[in-house]
């Protein structure tokens, strides 16, 4: 579990309220709550098709694109609320997003996809770029050693590594990852979570969606677990790491 100051002041950093989301005539969540205060990682787990995913893409914006829509609710990040803006604004306001399945350009190099993540529409590229490409490297160091290397051309766990430091780019005050450990290595698996510890460390705010739930809880602060587009349970992770439902349930004990 990261590291927290003890007398430091909890502090909301998102909100979602009692959320509603349909695709069509599929309701995906039905008056889901949940919240992520500054510093945490927060581990969303739970079966597949039960609501995680929908609501990181309520959170950045993308409901619209994938034919989902928030019928009900608010999203409040610092303090006002987002609800109806373009995923580009949410990422000027500091939340990025690692989508599943990575999502890399794959004709362009390494470096080209890290710029790539520098880019907003109010400025044309990040002054700070020369070192959070820096900062990147230093956090993974086998992309700096392939940075004029096609992104296609990288191992499935190489390019999880870079869809994660193109996220870094712009230096973000919540970072959502979908399925970081999808189809990776057991080795990868294990520097992804050991790099997700790092970044939180450094400052960085963490809502992590994943398929592996022990691994998911032992990083996390706290957790939400989903069941059908609700959530059915909520505590800090250690108590849901020792929850005999928990356990039973979803992490195949």
């Amino acid at each position: 579990m990261s590291l927290k100051n003890k007398n430091q002041e909890t502090r909301i950093l998102l909100q979602a309220k009692e959320l509603t989301v349909n695709y069509g005539t599929v309701q995906a969540l039905n008056n889901v709550s949940f919240d992520i205060n500054e510093g945490e990682i927060v581990a969303m787990i739970g079966p597949n098709g039960a609501g995680k995913s929908t609501s990181l893409k309520a959170i950045c914006g993308l409901l619209k694109e994938t034919g989902g829509r928030i019928e009900s609710g608010d999203v409040i990040f610092q303090g006002e609320s987002i609800k109806g803006l373009q995923p580009y604004q949410l990422v000027e306001k500091g939340i990025c997003l690692v989508p599943e399945g990575r999502r890399v350009f794959p004709t362009m190099t390494v470096s080209e996809n890290l710029e790539m993540g520098a880019y907003t529409r109010s400025s044309v590229i990040s002054y700070r770029l020369s070192e959070n490409l820096d900062k990147v490297f230093q956090l993974f160091p086998a992309l700096k050693e392939r940075k004029r290397q096609r992104a296609g051309t990288l191992s499935s766990g190489e390019q999880q590594m870079l869809a994660m430091g193109r996220a870094l780019m712009l230096t973000p005050k919540l970072l959502l990852l979908d399925e970081p450990s999808l189809g990776l290595s057991p080795n990868y698996v294990d520097i992804v979570f050991d790099r997700i510890k790092e970044i939180n460390r450094e400052g960085t705010t963490v809502l992590l969606v994943e398929q592996n739930a022990r691994m998911a809880l032992e990083i996390a602060d706290r957790g939400y677990v989903f069941k059908i587009g609700e959530i059915a349970f909520k505590d800090n992770a250690r108590n849901l790491l020792l929850d005999k439902n928990i356990r039973k349930s979803f992490l195949g004990e």
